[in-house]
């Protein structure tokens, strides 16, 4: 229940950090907003890692190798994953964001399949299912998809690829020290990109500071810590489904703080994606052998 429930405070603050990150780029590139919302994300976990290593002086499971190895892996995961999602949410509403981005946890247990993992009947279903949410939200008339919504579209395929690291590595290695060296890896990858092709500048910075402060110390240092800690005792296809959420507080926070509108087309499309997002989620023999245990079985 305590990982559940850090899963599911993650993914609201996930799901409200859309409407920071549309925010935020009003002032600045999208790779200058994700470099610096990291590394305050990761100069966040500080006092705890001091506040950790006081209380547990001892070395906790796992190698500095291990570490160094599965945080710049998930590292450079997160960088791909974080930018093509900010770069695509200066083409798309938070709201589509939201709910495309959603798409990994069904994603997850289908890349699981190249891991060994047994994936059952509901998830094809519900694949299929959001699929054709997905037509209905971002396809047009002419059968072509927004550059944006292509973008989140990809950028799911690294989120799925994301949580399947840190589930391999949740449990090996001390957790707040990934997340700590992720941070560091996406940030500093984020900000020598950003100053390539874009030009950061301190005003940019300080006027987006509000985005800025929500988007790194809050949905970095707070949501991704609660993600990693959580996945420590939860199965990855529990977690996912929790996670799913985020698309739903996604959705709340572009209507009523951006004011973004959702008409017929997108409420269905949104509709039918999470609805296969859960159904994927959901094994159906658990509810056979509930039925069954209730019904008494007869010579």
């Amino acid at each position: 229940m305590r990982s559940n429930l850090m899963l599911l405070m993650a993914a609201t603050i996930w799901g409200m950090g859309f409407v920071a990150q549309r925010l935020g780029m009003d002032h600045m590139g999208p790779y200058t907003f994700n470099g610096l919302r990291f590394l305050l994300g990761a100069f966040s976990l500080l006092p705890l890692l001091w506040w950790l290593k006081s209380r547990q002086p001892v070395a906790v499971t796992g190698d500095h190798r291990q570490l160094l190895t599965g945080g710049v892996l998930a590292g450079l995961v997160l960088f791909c994953a974080a930018s093509l999602q900010q770069v695509g949410l200066l083409y798309t509403t938070a709201a589509k964001a939201g709910f495309i981005t959603g798409l990994y946890i069904i994603l997850v247990p289908v890349l699981g399949l190249l891991l060994r993992h047994k994936t059952g009947t509901n998830t094809w279903i519900g694949a299929l299912i959001a699929l054709a949410g997905l037509y209905v939200l971002s396809v047009t008339d002419d059968f072509s998809i927004g550059f944006g919504d292509l973008l989140q579209v990809i950028g799911a395929l690294f989120w799925a690829i994301h949580l399947l690291l840190l589930d391999h590595y949740s449990n090996r290695v001390a957790p707040i020290k990934l997340a700590c060296v992720q941070f560091v890896v996406c940030g500093l990858l984020s900000l020598v990109t950003a100053f390539i092709i874009e030009t950061p500048t301190v005003a940019g910075a300080v006027a987006g500071w509000q985005a800025l402060l929500y988007a790194g110390l809050v949905s970095v240092g707070v949501g991704y810590t609660l993600q990693v800690l959580g996945q420590r005792g939860a199965h990855p296809a529990h977690a996912a489904i929790i996670l799913s959420l985020e698309t739903v507080f996604a959705a709340v926070g572009g209507v009523l703080l951006l004011g973004e509108t959702l008409d017929e087309q997108t409420v269905a499309g949104c509709s039918l994606m999470l609805a296969g997002m859960l159904i994927s989620q959901i094994r159906l023999r658990w509810w056979w052998k509930s039925r069954r245990d209730k019904v008494p079985l007869t010579k």
